[in-house]
């Protein structure tokens, strides 16, 4: 399946590589959740930008191509949904280890 966004890149998911202990071996071969959100999130701000620059030029007059700034809200919609069920999960999640019992 390909990213027609462009959001999910070789940078944000890395594969799994084999290793030989079954343990949690973290941030040594990637980048850490925290920089994959940061990356994402500003993406996905830079896209919200660039439709809200389209828009204004649109309205003032300096463009007359509707569909660009169309697909460019709709790309800035689009991305931003996805991030909201990615914080949405990773919101469940935490809950779900939170009500854990050790």
């Amino acid at each position: 399946m390909t990213d027609p966004l462009g959001l999910i890149g070789n940078s944000l998911v890395q594969r799994p590589t084999p290793q030989g202990g079954g343990g949690a071996s973290g941030a040594a071969g990637g980048p850490s959740f925290k920089d994959a959100m940061d990356e994402a999130l500003e993406q996905v701000n830079s896209l919200e930008r660039d439709a809200k620059n389209a828009a204004e030029d649109l309205m003032a007059g300096r463009r007359d191509d509707v569909e660009t700034v169309m697909i460019a809200a709709r790309k800035a919609d689009t991305a931003f949904r996805m991030l909201l069920q990615v914080r949405n999960k990773v919101m469940d999640a935490y809950e779900e280890v939170k009500q854990m019992r050790i």
